[in-house]
């Protein structure tokens, strides 16, 4: 594509971004469902305005997100496999997100436990291994077909992804024990599931039936890991 093209597509991207931020600016009705979908029925204002600030810290870099990437796409060669996009705009945006969580407000409320976390405290073993497998057979397969531009994406995923759950676990506790744990869990999940899902989501148009399975699959994987767990907050509590 030429860069005149490229051009106009980021610029349109750009345009689109920020109206997404816009329609999906987090406030407190946003910050109350995400906790009560967790497993927290009754947060407190200050739990709400936690999960607020958390909604906004991933959100702020869509619109720079949605510029960069169609350029990226374009240089790499995946400006027509539309997937990746969202998917990356998603998980770097969440990447964004736990690195801001390192310089938390003044403000913020510091009475979270100060016990370290472990990995298996926001994400189960079985979604790990399933994403070694999902992202180590995705490697394999597109290496052996040639098609190296996915293979970057897939590695590219899963070192965000692992990128994430490690600053789910070390970065600095904030408000609510809780509520805490419940952030850090999301965060985790979402970037595994999302992860888990982009192998089969590389596919060309001409899709076997296999690879409609494969996608399918990806997509029920994704669900399963990523959508809310109340059994987090139980657990914590």
């Amino acid at each position: 594509m030429a860069w005149d093209n490229v051009l106009g597509v980021a610029i349109v991207m750009g345009i689109f971004g920020l109206g997404l931020l816009v329609v999906l600016w987090p406030g407190e009705k946003h910050g109350r469902r995400l906790l009560t979908r967790w497993g927290i029925d009754r947060p407190s204002d200050e739990d709400v305005a936690e999960a607020v600030r958390y909604l906004k810290r991933r959100r702020i870099a869509y619109p720079c997100l949605f510029v960069l990437l169609p350029v990226l796409g374009d240089v790499i060669g995946l400006a027509e496999d539309t997937p990746w996009t969202i998917v990356w705009t998603l998980l770097l945006g969440g990447l964004f997100g736990e690195l801001f969580a390192f310089r938390p407000p003044k403000t913020t409320r510091r009475r979270a436990m100060l016990a370290h976390r472990r990995v298996r405290d926001v994400i189960p073993a079985w979604a790990l291994v399933l994403l070694g497998l999902t992202t180590g057979s995705g490697l394999t397969y597109y290496a052996t077909d040639g098609r190296w531009q996915a293979v970057a994406v897939v590695a590219g995923c899963g070192l965000v992804a692992a990128g994430i759950v490690a600053l789910a676990v070390r970065r600095p506790a904030a408000g609510d024990p809780v509520v805490d744990l419940v952030l850090r869990a999301r965060s985790a999940r979402v970037a595994t599931g999302l992860t888990i899902a982009v192998p089969g989501a590389l596919f060309h148009a001409e899709m076997s039936a296999a690879a409609v399975g494969v996608f399918v699959l990806g997509l029920i994987a994704l669900r399963v890991v990523a959508g809310p767990h109340r059994s987090v907050a139980a657990a914590a509590s």
